[in-house]
């Protein structure tokens, strides 16, 4: 072996010891959450959907209505609709318990400023909050919603039949099986310190995988078809070899993509490193605000003539967000997710004011700033969403691999060292 390659041999072996469990920790959890929406849904089938009837749907008056006698000190912040007729109505409240803004949902400009990082992180850039409100849930647009309240989509989310006005479920996304995973996938639950050791192992984990690709290159022509195979049916000694020298080639260049993406949602750095080489705001401008009403005390505009006008701009839409101002002067904020978008967070969005029904402003997904598209992809990306189930199923494999090859490297490691302790006393009475 050259000098060059077992410099690189000693980075890739101390490297992986060091953070060898975190690794298989990271690939497992990560591994669960790539089918957290397809488990979620299995687990709880009758809170998302419900069997299609004959009659009309309600309208969402009358679903509000039945929210506030299911929770009377509620405040509703949001509705969101899909177009499959078997879905439930998401209606989101107000964050923190209660239906009142709450230290977990996102002051300000928390969630909803940062819906385009989708888990990025980039709060440095963009103000801090709960959880991203990227994945198109009701309730989860801008933060301030044209100085429409904080802590929209901090609540709980209320599951209802359309058909019916029953409520089916409801669900805290900010405490459940699944955020629980999440936390333990992005920081071991220990705030900014598991975060840190986290965006650390996994810059640790590119260079493991680099230095692992530099090892595996065959010097000579022959040696390539034993390095890309498995010997099946050799001794379990050749076959930990196998799988951790040719396997690991197979999904290193997806453990690779998945190491970045998650190093970008780790380090604030990242995000403003993005903004400023596509030359992207670092911040995101407020979002309007409504006129004053014509005449004084007059009603806001119904949530339900909302709903009809965006159905009517995008008849063909697979959801419908709709973002209720909670102050006098908050605009109302339309999330459309169009057939074929990349991901659940790629919606159209339109500011309506809140009195007259007028459109404020708009902007498409691809009108956004690159940058901000970047970094909301690194969620998506990262866990196999970007491109549905296919996708999802080999960030499942990958993530399988990826928490074997810690202790694949480790036995070659022990059994070498076996060896050479062996070697050792054969020399001395040679």
């Amino acid at each position: 072996m050259t000098p060059v390659k077992s410099a690189f041999r000693t980075v890739h072996l101390w490297l992986g010891l060091a953070s060898g469990l975190i690794i298989v920790f990271v690939c497992l959890t990560g591994s669960i959450l790539a089918f957290e929406k397809e488990i979620e849904q299995s687990w709880h089938s009758k809170r998302y959907f419900v069997t299609p009837a004959t009659t009309p749907r309600l309208s969402l008056a009358q679903l509000a209505e039945a929210v506030k006698a299911y929770k009377p000190k509620a405040q509703i912040s949001g509705f969101k609709l899909y177009a499959d007729p078997a879905r439930t109505v998401e209606v989101s409240l107000a964050g923190g318990p209660g239906g009142k803004g709450g230290e977990r949902g996102g002051a300000g400009r928390g969630e909803g400023h940062q819906r385009d990082s989708e888990g990025s992180q980039s709060n440095a850039s963009e103000g801090r909050g709960g959880r991203m409100a990227g994945a198109g849930q009701p309730g989860e647009g801008p933060g301030k919603g044209g100085k429409g309240g904080k802590g929209e989509g901090g609540g709980p989310r209320i599951f209802v039949n359309p058909y019916t006005a029953a409520v089916t479920g409801e669900l805290d996304p900010r405490d459940n099986f699944f955020k629980t995973v999440e936390k333990l996938h992005r920081g071991l639950v220990a705030g900014k310190v598991g975060k840190l050791v986290m965006g650390i192992s996994a810059s640790m984990f590119l260079f493991i995988l680099a230095t692992g690709l530099v090892l595996w290159w065959p010097t000579a022509r022959k040696a390539l078809k034993p390095r890309l195979t498995v010997k099946w049916g050799s001794s379990w000694k050749r076959l930990n070899h196998d799988f951790h020298i040719s396997l690991g080639f197979y999904a290193s260049v997806f453990l690779f993509i998945m190491a970045l993406t998650g190093v970008g949602m780790s380090f604030d750095w990242v995000g403003a490193g993005i903004n400023k080489l596509t030359h992207s705001p670092m911040k995101r401008p407020e979002p309007p605000v409504s006129a004053a009403p014509a005449v004084p005390g007059a009603a806001p505009f119904a949530a339900d003539a909302v709903l009809a006008l965006a159905r009517q701009q995008a008849p063909d839409a697979e959801s419908y967000i709709l973002q209720m101002p909670k102050e006098p002067t908050g605009s109302i904020r339309v999330g459309v997710l169009r057939p074929g978008a990349v991901t659940e967070n790629a919606t159209d969005d339109v500011y309506l004011d809140q009195y007259s029904g007028k459109v404020i402003s708009t902007q498409t997904y691809a009108q956004r700033p690159a940058g901000q598209r970047i970094r909301g992809l690194f969620k998506p990306v990262h866990t196999g969403a970007i491109w549905g189930l296919p996708t999802k199923i080999l960030a499942f494999i990958i993530g399988l691999l990826g928490a074997t090859f810690p202790i694949t490297g480790t036995i070659m490691w022990w059994n070498r060292t076996r060896k050479q302790r062996k070697k050792q006393p054969q020399l001395q009475a040679v």
